[in-house]
């Protein structure tokens, strides 16, 4: 009796094969950790001066008389004081941080905690100077960064995205994985998806130039010189409501921008970010 043996194809995972790319350059990478220096400065120092009145208005004109579209108060009932955050009609008790917070084992009346203010005490002068010196820090390193990368042609190479990223069943395909924490392997992680380069667009060119410019018309003496600013924004009151709204669209940008960092690979995207090098997996099967 004779045996015969058959060949069966070896389909077992070959080892990953591990690369490195170069993602960032170093002034992507220098001026990305100053805007997240000048960021963390400015709302800071932004909630400090937004204590010193914490109203929100739509108008040529803001004062305690007018209506507001967002208040953060103090309320006594009885002998004791209840924080509130007002947004339109909602009222929500917020006592312990927002309106009133514990400081010193004491109620106190504060719309924002002291550990969320430069400085910590109360002192709208300091708040301003901070806020001041580093508005003007993320202007001049927002124009390096754009400079860098027109002259370069980052925004066209990376950012901008194509006709089949666009279309909606890739984004809604793209959605799906995020949130299920599905992230690009291999070739694909050598670019960014149409998520991150819609993001990012949208903060470049949309959210930093709209808190810019909206701040710039909360001054005085900028809006004598440039009379168009308050009626571009519908007046004084208006552009900080939209300032203050954009500076919270801009956190939440941020927040989930950590998340997926984290997600993705924490190590892997701070090293990108720290020397430009960017780890990618290619993981096959052998023939």
């Amino acid at each position: 009796m004779s045996t015969s043996s058959h060949s069966i194809p070896d389909t077992t995972p070959s080892a990953a094969r591990r690369s490195f790319i170069r993602r960032h350059s170093l002034t992507v990478r220098a001026t990305h950790w100053l805007n997240v220096l000048c960021l963390s400065f400015l709302l800071l120092s932004g909630l400090q001066i937004f204590n010193a009145h914490p109203r929100l208005y739509w108008g040529q004109y803001g004062a305690d008389p007018d209506a507001a579209l967002l208040s953060i108060g103090t309320r006594q009932i009885g002998s004791a004081s209840q924080g509130f955050l007002q947004i339109g009609p909602l009222h929500v008790v917020t006592t312990g941080f927002l309106g009133v917070s514990d400081e010193g084992g004491s109620a106190t009346p504060r719309a924002f905690p002291t550990w969320l203010t430069i400085p910590s005490y109360h002192d709208l002068g300091a708040g301003r100077r901070w806020h001041f010196f580093f508005a003007w820090l993320l202007v001049l390193n927002g124009l390096l960064y754009l400079a860098h990368g027109f002259w370069r042609g980052h925004f066209r190479r990376d950012l901008l995205p194509n006709g089949s990223q666009l279309a909606p069943r890739h984004l809604w395909h793209e959605i799906l994985d995020h949130a299920r924490l599905r992230f690009a392997r291999g070739e694909k992680a050598r670019q960014y998806n149409a998520l991150q380069k819609l993001s990012y667009l949208v903060v470049v060119f949309g959210l930093l130039p709209l808190m810019v410019l909206t701040g710039l018309t909360m001054s005085p003496g900028l809006d004598a010189a440039f009379h168009f600013l308050p009626d571009l924004f519908g007046g004084r009151a208006s552009a900080r409501t939209i300032h203050f709204v954009t500076a919270f669209l801009l956190v939440s940008f941020v927040v989930v921008h950590v998340v997926m960092v984290i997600a993705s690979g924490l190590w892997n995207n701070v090293r990108s970010m720290l020397n430009g090098k960017y780890a990618i997996t290619d993981e096959g099967v052998r023939p």
